[in-house]
């Protein structure tokens, strides 16, 4: 080993050319010594061709024996590094610089591919390539690799690695000694394994390339795989937030953003687009709040339609709370629903209101769509004490009382102490026990008790319109019978204001009108009803009698000219007409012109209600019917058809019709002159017709 301390005490002046990874050739007085210095070689390795005629472009294969020190690289070595090995001793300077050149031949692994010839840098990258695989960047670290050489392989050897150093490919030699990483011009090379945090971005970036693409699901998928990677990124689940809120999903929405906002509360960015997600859910209240906590503040453009809807949804709220009208609170309720975002879910408490206005408006149709919200809202939860509460006061207003029970009995039973529950089932348990005395009392004859009841009944929930217009009714009736007809017609007006389809209420004012002897008004009620049920029979036998009670109305009252009841006796009579005959006599008021007239119809008046015959048939209307009216066509043509049948058999069956009395003609009357009358003349008559007497 001394040689090799002489050698290296002298260095070459030659300077080595650029690119050349070799140490610079040793002298020519020394390149016997070096050979015989290195036995080792010679009997490791086979001799390659270029070894027999030195005049040759060839030399031998620089590949050095395991057991002796590994050949380094002059290029530039790595900072840690502070000394220089000793060169190694050089061949013989008969090879010149033909012999460093030769070292970049295709044998020498230390000489990069790009400075090979081209036919050899061919064969070497194809060799490079073939112990390279796609998934390992460094090369084999337990074999070496095989130069690609015509001569015959050389014999294996224990370890071997390439020195390559070059500092562009960003890696650090290994700390157990072996070679580095190659450069990243090999072919193949594997890529480094990315972290988390990289193939979240990688997602990141491919979710908003889809949400600029407008592909909202596909961005979310991609956005989903970011989150898992890394779930406590407000960005990405900001992102996500504003994908959904494109497909419409802002129930995710909201919940992506609301986290994000936790995980960065004095975000803008966040804070804005939360915000907005309220206020397209229908949630202004909230999104002022949340505007409200951006700084700088937002300008009023962003802010602008929930201000809108918080306006709406208060006008609507108050008019619930005053009592208007419902259709005002319908009116405010729209106006906001079209400040939601389109597909958005209309907000449960916006459909309770709505729910309770229709309930306030309390027409049929109106506490029909109460019902459907309602159900609608029980499709999603059975069990929601709100909406069974408002399905329980439409069937209470459609007087569906026990139904109405069962809804607040369950509605407490999921929540006992909802206050709404209670009070409803108190009104309508107290309602339905004060309506049941008050028909005990009618059924028992105690009008006035009834009639108190009834009254006490409607003082317990004013806003039903349904079941208070059923008490009004039932309180006409004892108002009826205790012969107050005006405040009967008065309560049956008010119950058809509540409910104008209550036919029943319509029949109780009629009859209340025509005891009020108001039969032009009864008449008038009446054909009111025919028109609203065409298919009641008994509707048109009624106007009839009203009719006919008309006609008597317009004729002279002779209980009234009297001054009688319709329910005098004889002696009463008489004793009226006394009376009267001598105030109203001619003979006492010579100066009154008008009391011939009334001494008259006094006279008149006795004469029709002292003869029985006479005052049933002057009570039935007989003596209002044209003769026209009951034969038609002249010779027993028949019955016309203005006469109800029933009408006209009352009027025989009750002494005021054909039969009886002699000769079997008209009782009472008959032709003047005699005739067919069984009885004796009458001076009053229709003139050439029937005598009524």
């Amino acid at each position: 080993m001394k040689p090799f301390g002489l050698f290296n005490s002298k260095k070459s002046t030659r300077k080595q050319p650029s690119g050349d990874d070799s140490d610079p050739p040793p002298s020519p007085q020394h390149a016997h010594h070096y050979h015989q210095s290195r036995p080792s070689q010679s009997q490791s390795q086979s001799p390659s061709p270029s070894h027999a005629a030195p005049s040759r472009s060839e030399p031998a294969s620089p590949i050095k024996p395991s057991t002796g020190p590994s050949r380094k690289s002059s290029r530039p070595a790595s900072p840690g590094r502070t000394q220089r090995e000793p060169p190694k001793p050089r061949p013989s300077r008969s090879f010149g610089r033909h012999s460093a050149d030769s070292r970049r031949s295709k044998h020498d692994t230390d000489i990069h591919p790009l400075n090979l010839p081209p036919d050899e840098r061919e064969k070497r990258l194809s060799a490079m390539s073939e112990r390279s695989s796609f998934d390992k960047m460094d090369v084999d670290k337990e074999n070496s690799a095989q130069p690609p050489s015509s001569p015959p392989a050389p014999q294996p050897q224990k370890s071997f690695s390439v020195p390559i150093t070059s500092p562009t490919n960003g890696t650090k030699p290994e700390a157990n000694g072996e070679g580095p990483a190659p450069p990243p011009h090999r072919s193949n090379p594997s890529s480094p394994v990315p972290s988390e945090a990289e193939q979240a971005e990688g997602y990141k970036s491919l979710g908003n390339k889809s949400f600029k693409d407008r592909q909202y699901k596909k961005a979310i998928k991609e956005y989903t795989q970011a989150i898992e990677l890394m779930p406590d990124s407000p960005t990405y689940l900001s992102n996500r937030a504003a994908a959904y809120m494109s497909d419409g999903q802002y129930d995710a929405a909201l919940e992506d953003c609301s986290r994000a906002v936790d995980l960065d509360p004095q975000n803008p960015k966040f804070l804005l687009r939360l915000a907005r997600i309220y206020t397209n859910l229908g949630r202004p209240d909230e999104a002022i709040t949340t505007f409200s906590r951006i700084h700088p503040p937002p300008s009023a453009k962003d802010m602008a339609a929930a201000r809108e809807m918080q306006h709406h949804m208060k006008a609507a709220q108050d008019a619930l709370n005053s009592g208007t009208s419902g259709s005002m609170v319908l009116h405010a309720i729209d106006q906001a629903e079209k400040l939601l975002a389109p597909g958005a879910t209309r907000p449960r408490k916006w459909q309770l209101m709505r729910g309770n206005a229709y309930l306030k408006m309390g027409g049929l149709n109106s506490l029909g769509e109460a019902q459907n919200i309602a159900m609608s809202l029980l499709r999603q939860n059975n069990q929601d004490p709100e909406a069974l509460v408002l399905r329980g006061r439409a069937l209470y207003a459609q007087g569906e009382n026990d139904k109405a029970i069962q809804h607040f009995r369950k509605a407490l039973s999921g929540d006992p102490d909802f206050k709404d529950a209670v009070r409803w089932l108190r009104i309508v348990q107290k309602l339905d026990r004060m309506k049941e005395e008050g028909n005990a009392d009618y059924k028992a004859g105690r009008w006035q008790a009834a009639f108190d009841k009834y009254t006490s009944a409607l003082e317990i929930d004013p806003s039903n319109r349904g079941t208070n217009s059923k008490l009004l009714q039932n309180r006409a009736l004892c108002q009826l019978k205790l012969k107050d007809y005006d405040g009967a017609i008065a309560d049956c007006e008010r119950a058809v204001s509540l409910d104008p389809s209550y036919t029943k209420a319509r029949k109780t004012k009629a009859n209340a009108l025509g005891q009020a002897e108001k039969w032009e008004d009864a008449v008038r009620e009446w054909k009111k009803i025919h028109e609203l049920d065409p298919e009641d029979r008994t509707i048109m036998k009624e106007i009839r009698r009203a009719e006919l009670e008309l006609k008597k109305s317009q004729r002279k009252d002779y209980y009234k000219i009297l001054g009688v009841s319709k329910d005098a006796d004889e002696p009463t009579i008489k004793k009226a007409y006394r009376k009267l005959a001598i105030i109203h006599h001619p003979d006492k008021n010579r100066d009154d012109e008008g009391a011939a007239e009334r001494f008259k119809d006094i006279g008149e008046a006795y004469e029709t209600l002292s003869d029985p015959q006479k005052r049933a048939r002057y009570d039935s209307g007989e003596d209002l019917i044209d003769p026209s009216e009951m034969f038609g066509g002249g010779g027993g043509g028949g019955m016309a058809g203005g006469i109800d049948p029933e009408i006209l058999f009352s009027m025989m069956n009750g002494g005021g019709a054909f039969g009886g009395g002699g000769g079997g003609g008209f009782p009472g009357g008959g032709f003047p002159g005699g005739g067919f009358s069984g009885g004796r003349p009458r001076a009053q008559g229709f003139p050439g017709g029937f005598h009524f007497g």
